[in-house]
């Protein structure tokens, strides 16, 4: 059976740790194991920190997570409607960063990449951009019964 969760929060350094620990919490149904939830919580760390660090260069925003499990696989969408990116292919590129002047290592693509089994970038309807997270979770994951 599939389950989901939405929130949303302003784009605060102050939310990533929240929101962080909002899909961890939530994916303990699935009985993941601690190295699936260790992974799932970096990456989430670093797309809401994409949110906050490059969204909204002149006002706080809003960031949207909607979190999906479905047969033991977790699908996590983080959206703003911040100013967006303009080269998804550069943007993934390690080492990019937009914030050379912040001392940002531009690898928050890469370490998702790392530990997710995909990431996918879609333009917003609106404006901004959706980080799609997507994790199968080892077959010791058990299905939910709600």
């Amino acid at each position: 059976m599939k389950n989901y969760m939405e929130v949303k929060f302003k784009a605060i350094p102050e939310n990533v740790a929240f929101a962080r620990m909002c899909v961890a919490g939530f994916c303990l149904q699935l009985n993941p194991t601690i190295e699936e939830i260790d992974d799932i919580k970096t990456a989430v760390s670093e797309a809401v920190t994409n949110c906050v660090v490059h969204a909204y260069p002149k006002s706080v925003g809003d960031v949207s997570m909607r979190v999906e499990i479905e047969n033991g696989e977790v699908q996590i969408s983080v959206s703003d409607k911040g100013i967006g990116i303009k080269d998804f292919a550069k943007a993934r590129e390690p080492f990019y960063t937009t914030k050379l002047s912040e001392e940002r290592s531009g690898m928050g693509f890469s370490v998702m990449e790392s530990f997710m089994d995909n990431v996918e970038l879609q333009k917003n309807d609106e404006k901004g951009l959706k980080v799609v997270l997507t994790k199968h979770l080892s077959k010791s994951a058990q299905s939910i019964s709600c």
